[in-house]
């Protein structure tokens, strides 16, 4: 990988890198994927769905734009280093139980709802979940790396997301 010439492209290459997350050395998408449980509980933390899905939007928008000029600051095709595509698809994991619950009449939880949920099991559930769709990419999450710049390192991730929701959502209606 090369180090980042401009100052601009310096900061870009940092903030896909996680704010420097993405440079530990083992797991790097993992300890990406955590800060994105920190970014979900910010989103959440405003208690509403508007400001959840604006948020997420905007991260998924900066996500593509930021990872795909990684990649070219950095010469490499998605990077193992840049995990801004981890942390601003995570909140994506709470949006069909999100969905279903406003669709019920159901109020959009807050942070302590959600760590509450289950006895304290959805966070680490949706974690895992999206961790193992992010690494084992079946179809159609493999195909969508495809896409061409941040387009393909973001796409994934956020299928992935979906993907962890979609089980949480089942196993939520299945507990409840």
């Amino acid at each position: 990988m090369n180090f980042p010439a401009t100052p601009s492209d310096r900061w870009k290459a940092w903030i896909a890198e996680g704010f420097g997350i993405g440079r530990v050395r083992h797991a790097p998408g993992t300890w990406g994927s955590l800060l994105g449980v920190a970014w979900t509980i910010g989103l959440l933390s405003t208690r509403s769905a508007w400001a959840y899905a604006a948020g997420t939007a905007l991260g998924l928008a900066l996500s593509v734009w930021l990872c795909g000029a990684a990649e070219k600051i950095l010469n490499a095709s998605d990077p193992s280093s840049v995990v801004l595509d981890e942390i601003t698809a995570f909140p994506l994991c709470l949006f069909p139980l999100a969905g279903w619950g406003l669709a019920h009449g159901r109020p959009f939880p807050g942070p302590s709802v959600w760590m509450s949920l289950w006895h304290g099991w959805f966070f680490p559930s949706a974690f895992l979940l999206f961790r193992l769709f992010d690494i084992w990419k079946p179809t159609p999450i493999r195909q969508s790396q495809m896409l061409a710049g941040g387009w393909g390192v973001t796409i994934d991730d956020a299928l992935a997301a979906l993907a962890a929701g979609a089980i949480l959502c089942l196993m939520n209606a299945a507990w409840t």
